[in-house]
Parts: structure tokens; sequence; C-alpha cells
């Protein structure tokens, strides 16, 4: 099989602020099998999955005869919005990535979906999540000669199939599945069948949906709504689905394991009309919002949420207080989100643009606000003066999240333990660094209740929930191995920048 690539590089990578508060996950991945305009299918499944990875974007499809590719920095209306895109990537099965990068770096090389010619044809992946032992994978590999083009783990994995020595495709599609250790959800193309694969733990997301009896998988199912597909099923933890002529076939190549999935899904990187194994994401968040109101009340006149993620909850919140709710805070939704300044008084214009005091509820209130989640503090910051200086009488600070107190390894771009505010700082500290008039946290327990699941098992918990105490759900290899070493995690890799 040959491979059309194009490769462009129209739009520059975006740049994050360094006072940004708000956690990023690294991307979402999408799938279409045996439909026509393939590509554009998958455009429209990205365009719903943006949430997910704003950085990069890119789409991979095959024609029956050669497989064509197309991958960019931005977004996908940016990228794939041109009414020629059928034409450019032609096809009857496609896979798609959006990208915010966490393993690697902002580079065209890094964007997915890659592709790989091997022994039995070639294969485009697109992976979600991270591998926790991608630098030790990564260094065995180039020791027996491999060589990399980038410096993303998904690359590992293509590496992985091609050196693997069993008879079968999907024997050496499972067996490099079995090298890999972390949380991820991937989907793969080859010249006969489309395949989704999700971790042993079902850290991250991945559904499989039906469009006039043609299976396809995406991250959330938000993006079976936008191409109009219907929910089949959750992807299982530890499942392998191939999707081919013949249908679909399941396999479980890993030992059973008891499903662990991302909490932090339901507090702020799923889109609210999302189901997420299961659960409604907008009523867990609301049901955040009103286990809130009972653990941490406040005597005030409204409650405003924090733009956008955080108004499901503040609702909640208000209903269960018996208080009004109103839009104090208002998200100006055109700001491109390149728009960063090199000084703090710069800054502080860019956060005025997106988001806007609503004086007329603001002023002379005692005002609750509730986000969904409090990672550095520099946002709120921001927020909470922005409020006082449009006239509240007091401000007092509600986070529907738990205390996040330690980084994440499986996709969640946050900072070192030393950067984060919770793990740093007792309650009555942070009230008086973010200058409110109190402060209050969601408690792990509540955030159980709203998941509408049993209180936590500290020796088996339920969930991935390591952000709030600390309890990683699998060995951190990389990590582990670098503090012997006595090396930063990020060791011996080299990437040649284009210009």
């Amino acid at each position: 099989m040959t491979l059309k690539t194009q490769s462009y590089d129209r739009w520059s990578p975006p740049i994050r602020d360094p006072d940004d508060d708000t956690p990023r996950l690294e991307c979402g991945v999408f799938g279409v099998f045996d439909t026509p305009a393939a590509s554009a299918v998958a455009a429209l499944g990205l365009h719903a999955l943006q949430h997910r990875g704003q950085e990069a974007c890119g789409i991979a499809c095959f024609d029956g005869h050669r497989f064509h590719t197309e991958r960019h920095m931005g977004h996908v209306g940016d990228a794939f919005g041109g009414g020629d895109l059928t034409e450019r990537l032609p096809g009857q099965s496609a896979i798609g990535h959006t990208r915010y990068s966490t393993a690697g770096g902002s580079f065209i090389r890094n964007v997915q979906p890659m592709f790989a010619d091997l022994e039995a044809g070639g294969i485009a992946l697109a992976h979600n999540g991270n591998l926790t032992n991608f630098l030790t994978l990564r260094e065995q590999l180039v020791a027996e000669g491999a060589i990399f083009q980038s410096t993303s783990d998904s690359e590992v994995i293509l590496h992985l199939i091609a050196r693997s020595r069993k008879p079968k495709f999907l024997e050496r599609f499972m067996d490099a599945l079995q090298q890999i250790e972390g949380g991820y959800a991937l989907v793969a193309l080859t010249n006969k069948k489309l395949i989704g694969a999700r971790d042993p733990l079902g850290i991250r997301p991945l559904v499989l949906g039906d469009l006039d009896g043609k299976p396809v998988l995406a991250s959330e199912t938000c993006a079976l709504d936008m191409v109009g597909a219907a929910f089949v099923r959750d992807v299982e933890h530890g499942e392998v689905v191939v999707i081919d002529e013949g249908g679909i076939r399941s396999f479980k190549p890993f030992p059973a394991q008891r499903a662990r999935p991302c909490i932090f899904e339901y507090v702020y990187f799923a889109r609210p009309d999302s189901v997420v194994n299961g659960r409604s994401v907008y009523d867990v968040r609301k049901r955040m919002g009103r286990r809130l109101a009972q653990e941490t009340p406040a005597d005030v006149d409204v409650v405003v949420p924090v733009p956008d993620s955080g108004v499901p909850a503040a609702l909640g919140y208000a209903q269960e207080a018996g208080l009004p709710f109103e839009m104090g805070i208002i998200r100006n939704h055109y700001v491109g989100r390149t728009f960063i300044q090199p000084t703090q008084g710069q800054r502080e214009l860019g956060v005025r643009m997106k988001l806007s005091p609503n004086r007329s509820v603001l002023a002379g209130k005692r005002v609750l606000l509730v986000d969904d989640s409090i990672v550095r503090g520099t946002n709120s910051v921001r927020v909470v003066r922005m409020v006082r200086e449009a006239g509240a009488k007091e401000v007092h600070l509600r986070s529907a999240s738990p205390p996040i107190q330690w980084p994440d390894y499986y996709g969640i771009d946050m900072p070192d333990r030393e950067k984060l505010l919770a793990a740093n700082h007792s309650v009555e500290e942070i009230a008086k660094l973010l200058d409110v008039d109190s402060m209050g946290y969601l408690s792990v327990d509540g955030l159980y209740w709203a998941m509408d699941a049993d209180k936590r098992d500290p020796a088996n918990p339920q969930f991935t929930d390591h952000y709030f105490t600390g309890d990683y759900p699998t060995r951190l290899l990389d990590r582990e191995i670098a503090e012997g070493r006595n090396q930063a995690v990020e060791r011996q890799l080299s990437f040649l920048v284009d210009a």
C-alpha cells in the first residue's frame, strides 16, 4: 500500500499562557468504517471533540487502494472546513485525532494519526492518553536500532507492533498493547480493519456507535450526536474491538481487572452533553453542586458560575441552597486562545477580553463563585479581582471538585506538586491568597456521592482519583527509573524543530 501524505503547517500552534490555570487533556479520537465521505464524517466528529485538544488535529483515511492523511497545527474547523475535504482525503474508512500535547512537544511531526508501513500493510494510529512506561520502552527500542521521527508516545506503539514476532497482525497488535502501561484509548486503521482499544482499567473513555448500520468509535458520545450516530455501548476496560467486513469482534487480551475510569472526565474534561461510562456528565456536575451546597454553605445573595465549565455545578448549588442563579460573568467565545501577552498587565487585559463582569448582577451583592476546579489559582485571582471591581460587597469561592494535590501522568497536563495550590496551602491560606471572604471544596466522598457511587473504598477505589488522593492506579515506571537515576523524567529526548 502507498501513502499520500499532506502535512501542512498553515496555523501557528497555540502558546500556553504561563499563568493559565486550566487543566488540559491531551486528545480525542474518532473512527468510522465503510461510510461514504468518511473524512467529512471524521471532521464533524473531531469538531465535537475539539474541547479535548485544541493544539493540532489530523485525519487518515483509506480509499481501498491508498492511505491519505493530513495533519495540521490549529483547530479542526480551520484545518478541515473546506469544501474539497473529501477530494483531498477520499475513502470509506477514516480515523481522526485532536490534540493537546502532554507527551512530546508542539511539532507537526508529533501530530496524529501516525502512519507506518508494516509487513502486513499500512496502519494509521491515533491515541488518547499517556503511557507511563513510554521513555523506558523508547530507550529499549532505540538501543535495538529503532529510529524515531517524533517524541510522541504514540510512535512507540507502532514500533512495538512492527517488531512483534507474532504471526498474525491482530496478535502483533495485542502483543504491543500488553507491553504498554498507563491510561489510553486508541483507534487504528488498516487496509481491512478499524480497531479500537481501551486500557485495562478504562482510565480513558471510548464508545462504540452506529451510523446507518456502520460502526463508529469516539472518545465521547457528543461526537456520535454530532454525526447522527446512535450510541451502542462503551468499549469496555481492557477490550479491543475489531471492525471489518465481517462485523464487530471483541477481544480481551488482558487479565481481568476491576474498571477504574478517570473521575476528572466528569469534573472537567468531558462535554456536559456526553454520557461517560453510563453517567450523564451534566447530571453528575449538577449533583456536585448540590453536594457542595450541603458541605460548604454560605450566607450570600447570588450564585455565579465561572463560565463555562462551572455552570452545571453552580446551578445545582443554587437549587440546593434556594439561592438565585445568575450569569454574573459573561464569556466571550470569539477571542482566540492564542491571545497571550508577555506582561502581567497585558495578560490581565487578555482575561478581560475572555471574561467580562455583569455589573448589574454583581454590584452591591454578596457573591458566591462556583468553579469546576482550582489548580494553581492564577485564574481565580483575576476572576475574584474582576468581580470585586464590579462592585461585589463580598466574594466567596467554591470548587466543585476536591482539592487537587497530586499531578497526573495519564494524559492530563497538570503542574508538578509544588505548583498545585491545594498541595501547599490550607483552605484558610488559600482564601487569603485568592482574596475571598470564604473558600470551600467538595469532599472526595461528596464527589463519589455525585457519581451515585458507593463511598470510596481506599483498598479498591472505584475511580481513578489520584489528583485528589495520591493513589495512582498503575505503577509509574518512567518516574521510578528517573528518580532512581536522579534524572528529570524527560530524559534523553532530542528533536529537530522545523523552521
